[in-house]
Protein backbone atom coordinates (compact mmCIF):
# COMPACT_ATOMS: atom_id res chain seq x y z
CA UNK A 1 0.00 0.00 0.00
CA UNK A 2 1.36 3.41 -0.88
CA UNK A 3 1.92 5.97 1.83
CA UNK A 4 -1.11 8.18 1.43
CA UNK A 5 -1.10 11.86 2.26
CA UNK A 6 -2.53 12.06 5.77
CA UNK A 7 -5.65 14.12 6.11
CA UNK A 8 -4.59 15.54 9.46
CA UNK A 9 -2.18 18.49 9.62
CA UNK A 10 -0.98 20.97 12.20
CA UNK A 11 -2.37 24.55 12.08
CA UNK A 12 0.22 25.60 9.47
CA UNK A 13 -0.38 22.65 7.15
CA UNK A 14 2.43 20.25 8.07
CA UNK A 15 1.05 16.73 7.56
CA UNK A 16 0.88 14.32 10.47
CA UNK A 17 2.75 11.06 9.94
CA UNK A 18 0.53 7.96 10.02
CA UNK A 19 1.30 5.48 12.77
CA UNK A 20 1.56 1.91 11.50
CA UNK A 21 -0.09 -0.33 14.07
CA UNK A 22 -0.74 -3.31 11.76
CA UNK A 23 2.05 -3.62 9.21
CA UNK A 24 0.40 -6.30 7.06
CA UNK A 25 -2.77 -4.24 6.76
CA UNK A 26 -0.83 -1.03 6.08
CA UNK A 27 1.27 -2.45 3.24
CA UNK A 28 -1.67 -4.30 1.71
CA UNK A 29 -1.33 -7.88 2.86
CA UNK A 30 1.08 -10.42 4.34
CA UNK A 31 2.69 -11.26 0.98
CA UNK A 32 3.32 -7.74 -0.32
CA UNK A 33 6.95 -6.63 -0.49
CA UNK A 34 7.94 -3.80 1.87
CA UNK A 35 10.60 -2.07 -0.27
CA UNK A 36 8.19 0.49 -1.73
CA UNK A 37 6.75 1.28 1.69
CA UNK A 38 10.24 1.71 3.20
CA UNK A 39 11.22 3.93 0.28
CA UNK A 40 8.13 6.10 0.80
CA UNK A 41 8.94 6.34 4.51
CA UNK A 42 12.45 7.53 3.66
CA UNK A 43 11.04 10.14 1.27
CA UNK A 44 8.65 11.36 3.96
CA UNK A 45 11.54 11.55 6.43
CA UNK A 46 13.57 13.59 3.92
CA UNK A 47 10.63 16.00 3.51
CA UNK A 48 10.33 16.40 7.28
CA UNK A 49 14.08 17.04 7.56
CA UNK A 50 13.88 19.66 4.81
CA UNK A 51 11.00 21.41 6.55
CA UNK A 52 12.92 21.27 9.83
CA UNK A 53 15.99 22.90 8.26
CA UNK A 54 13.89 25.71 6.75
CA UNK A 55 12.11 26.34 10.03
CA UNK A 56 15.41 26.35 11.93
CA UNK A 57 16.74 29.03 9.58
CA UNK A 58 13.54 31.03 9.98
CA UNK A 59 13.80 30.68 13.77
CA UNK A 60 17.36 32.04 13.72
CA UNK A 61 16.31 34.99 11.57
CA UNK A 62 13.43 35.80 13.93
CA UNK A 63 15.67 35.50 16.97
CA UNK A 64 18.00 38.06 15.38
CA UNK A 65 15.17 40.36 14.29
CA UNK A 66 13.19 40.59 17.55
CA UNK A 67 15.93 42.25 19.66
CA UNK A 68 16.47 44.85 16.92
CA UNK A 69 12.76 45.66 16.86
CA UNK A 70 12.73 45.92 20.66
CA UNK A 71 15.71 48.29 20.69
CA UNK A 72 14.15 50.48 18.01
CA UNK A 73 10.83 50.53 19.85
CA UNK A 74 12.58 51.46 23.11
CA UNK A 75 14.27 54.38 21.37
CA UNK A 76 10.98 55.62 19.88
CA UNK A 77 9.34 55.35 23.30
CA UNK A 78 12.26 57.29 24.83
CA UNK A 79 11.79 60.06 22.25
CA UNK A 80 8.06 60.09 23.01
CA UNK A 81 8.79 60.44 26.73
CA UNK A 82 11.26 63.27 26.12
CA UNK A 83 8.77 65.09 23.93
CA UNK A 84 6.03 64.67 26.54
CA UNK A 85 8.39 65.85 29.29
CA UNK A 86 9.32 68.97 27.29
CA UNK A 87 5.66 69.76 26.69
CA UNK A 88 4.85 69.37 30.41
CA UNK A 89 7.83 71.54 31.42
CA UNK A 90 7.00 74.20 28.84
CA UNK A 91 10.48 73.78 27.36
CA UNK A 92 11.29 75.86 24.31
CA UNK A 93 11.86 72.62 22.36
CA UNK A 94 15.29 73.73 21.29
CA UNK A 95 17.31 71.77 23.88
CA UNK A 96 18.86 68.76 22.13
CA UNK A 97 19.13 65.29 23.66
CA UNK A 98 22.73 64.18 24.13
CA UNK A 99 23.18 60.49 23.36
CA UNK A 100 25.67 57.80 22.45
CA UNK A 101 24.73 55.53 19.59
CA UNK A 102 26.19 52.38 18.08
CA UNK A 103 27.86 52.66 14.69
CA UNK A 104 29.18 49.11 14.73
CA UNK A 105 29.48 46.31 17.31
CA UNK A 106 32.47 47.99 18.99
CA UNK A 107 32.22 51.55 17.69
CA UNK A 108 30.07 54.22 19.32
CA UNK A 109 29.63 57.93 18.68
CA UNK A 110 28.06 60.83 20.54
CA UNK A 111 25.37 62.99 19.02
CA UNK A 112 22.97 65.76 19.87
CA UNK A 113 19.44 64.95 18.76
CA UNK A 114 17.29 68.03 18.21
CA UNK A 115 13.71 67.78 19.48
CA UNK A 116 11.64 65.98 16.90
CA UNK A 117 8.28 64.35 16.42
CA UNK A 118 9.46 62.35 13.39
CA UNK A 119 11.69 59.28 13.11
CA UNK A 120 12.99 57.42 10.08
CA UNK A 121 12.65 53.63 10.07
CA UNK A 122 14.36 51.13 7.78
CA UNK A 123 11.72 48.89 6.28
CA UNK A 124 14.15 46.68 4.39
CA UNK A 125 15.24 46.47 0.76
CA UNK A 126 17.03 49.82 1.14
CA UNK A 127 13.76 51.58 1.98
CA UNK A 128 13.48 54.15 4.78
CA UNK A 129 10.28 56.01 5.64
CA UNK A 130 9.51 58.90 7.97
CA UNK A 131 6.94 58.31 10.70
CA UNK A 132 5.48 60.44 13.45
CA UNK A 133 6.54 59.09 16.87
CA UNK A 134 3.10 57.65 17.66
CA UNK A 135 2.79 55.97 14.26
CA UNK A 136 6.31 54.55 14.57
CA UNK A 137 5.55 53.14 18.02
CA UNK A 138 2.35 51.50 16.74
CA UNK A 139 4.14 50.04 13.72
CA UNK A 140 7.01 48.69 15.82
CA UNK A 141 4.62 47.22 18.41
CA UNK A 142 2.72 45.39 15.68
CA UNK A 143 5.97 44.18 14.06
CA UNK A 144 7.28 43.00 17.45
CA UNK A 145 4.09 41.12 18.34
CA UNK A 146 3.93 39.56 14.85
CA UNK A 147 7.57 38.45 15.04
CA UNK A 148 7.08 37.00 18.53
CA UNK A 149 3.95 35.16 17.39
CA UNK A 150 5.80 33.84 14.32
CA UNK A 151 8.64 32.64 16.57
CA UNK A 152 6.14 30.82 18.79
CA UNK A 153 4.60 29.17 15.70
CA UNK A 154 8.02 28.16 14.39
CA UNK A 155 8.94 26.62 17.75
CA UNK A 156 5.60 24.78 17.78
CA UNK A 157 6.18 23.53 14.21
CA UNK A 158 9.70 22.37 15.01
CA UNK A 159 8.40 20.32 17.94
CA UNK A 160 5.65 18.89 15.74
CA UNK A 161 8.21 17.94 13.08
CA UNK A 162 10.41 16.18 15.64
CA UNK A 163 7.39 14.13 16.74
CA UNK A 164 6.56 13.22 13.14
CA UNK A 165 10.15 12.18 12.45
CA UNK A 166 10.07 9.94 15.52
CA UNK A 167 6.81 8.37 14.32
CA UNK A 168 8.32 7.74 10.88
CA UNK A 169 11.45 6.19 12.43
CA UNK A 170 9.26 3.89 14.54
CA UNK A 171 7.18 3.01 11.45
CA UNK A 172 10.33 2.20 9.48
CA UNK A 173 11.64 -0.03 12.27
CA UNK A 174 8.27 -1.80 12.66
CA UNK A 175 7.97 -2.51 8.92
CA UNK A 176 11.60 -3.63 8.61
CA UNK A 177 11.37 -5.92 11.68
CA UNK A 178 8.03 -7.32 10.47
CA UNK A 179 9.63 -8.12 7.09
CA UNK A 180 12.66 -9.80 8.73
CA UNK A 181 10.38 -11.93 10.91
CA UNK A 182 8.17 -12.81 7.92
CA UNK A 183 11.18 -13.90 5.82
CA UNK A 184 12.62 -15.93 8.70
CA UNK A 185 9.32 -17.75 9.22
CA UNK A 186 9.02 -18.40 5.47
CA UNK A 187 12.57 -19.77 5.38
CA UNK A 188 11.90 -22.01 8.41
CA UNK A 189 8.69 -23.27 6.81
CA UNK A 190 10.55 -24.04 3.56
CA UNK A 191 13.27 -25.89 5.50
CA UNK A 192 10.66 -27.91 7.42
CA UNK A 193 9.08 -29.03 4.13
CA UNK A 194 12.41 -30.22 2.75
Amino acid sequence: MALQAPKETNPRGIPRAPFVSDVAEFIGGPTVEVENTLKEFQEAMAKYKYMEQNLAQRRTALQDKIPDIRKTLAMVQFLQQQRQKREEDGDDESTPIRTTFELNETLYAEADIPPTDTVYLWLGANVMLAYKLNEAAELLESKKSAAEQNLAHVDEDLEFLREQQTVMEVNTARVYNWDVRRRRLARQAAEAID
